[in-house]
């Protein structure tokens, strides 16, 4: 992505299965004006899901080019089905002056942070591993040995919070969306271009 300075922020929430980065991303939407980026993906549609809203569900041939054209933020391949996030539609927001936030895995992550350093990365956590693993089993989907080897996996997970600018603790729910909010509302307060530009607007009116 071009180093041009948006209206708009870029918003990107990571964490381990189980703290519930999905549901603070829902609930942020809902609550603010913030915008949830919508994935591409080679998958068939599911029951009940909306082209352009739940995905943008393409052919792996269109996907394969948007690779090679460089039209994807972000790409992984997961159980046989590619997922991405289609860089054009994210720009186009930022443009407009509206705030994106993108629900990825921390190598998706990585991978934006490498294109575009200026957005904003926040990583949710669990209260604590015994809270993660009630959760997890709470879903009832899956062996105990999934499940642990889901706790290793956020074991390695977490050692890359250093690569992120803010961590919320999920423990509460009500409070960790106050907590991201609070991050939304601060980013846009930054001292920026756009208040040096407001600045010189405020020296030619004297």
């Amino acid at each position: 992505m071009d180093r041009e300075e948006y209206a708009g922020k870029l918003f990107i929430i990571s964490g381990p299965s189980g703290a519930g980065k999905g549901t603070i991303c829902q609930r942020l939407a809902e609550e603010t004006k913030v915008e949830l980026s919508v994935s591409m993906t080679t998958r068939k549609p599911r029951p009940g899901e909306i082209e352009g809203k739940s995905y943008f569900f393409t052919t792996e041939e269109e996907f394969q080019k948007e690779i090679e054209n460089g039209g994807l933020l972000e790409y992984a391949s997961v159980y046989g089905n590619f997922y991405g996030t289609p860089k054009s539609k994210v720009v186009e927001k930022l443009r407009a002056g509206t705030d994106i936030v993108l629900e990825i895995d921390i190598q998706g992550a990585l991978n934006v942070k490498e294109v575009y350093p200026d957005g904003i990365f926040i990583f949710i956590l669990p209260p604590s591993m015994a809270e993660l693993r009630k959760r997890i089993t709470g879903r009832g989907s899956e062996s105990e040995e999934a499940i642990n080897l889901r706790l290793s996996q956020t074991l390695k997970e977490v050692s890359y919070i250093d690569k992120y600018d803010y961590c919320v603790v999920n423990g509460d729910l009500n409070e960790a969306v106050a907590r991201v909010k609070s991050i939304v509302m601060a980013e846009h307060s930054r001292v920026s271009q756009s208040i040096y530009q407001l600045i010189e607007k405020y020296k030619e009116e004297v």
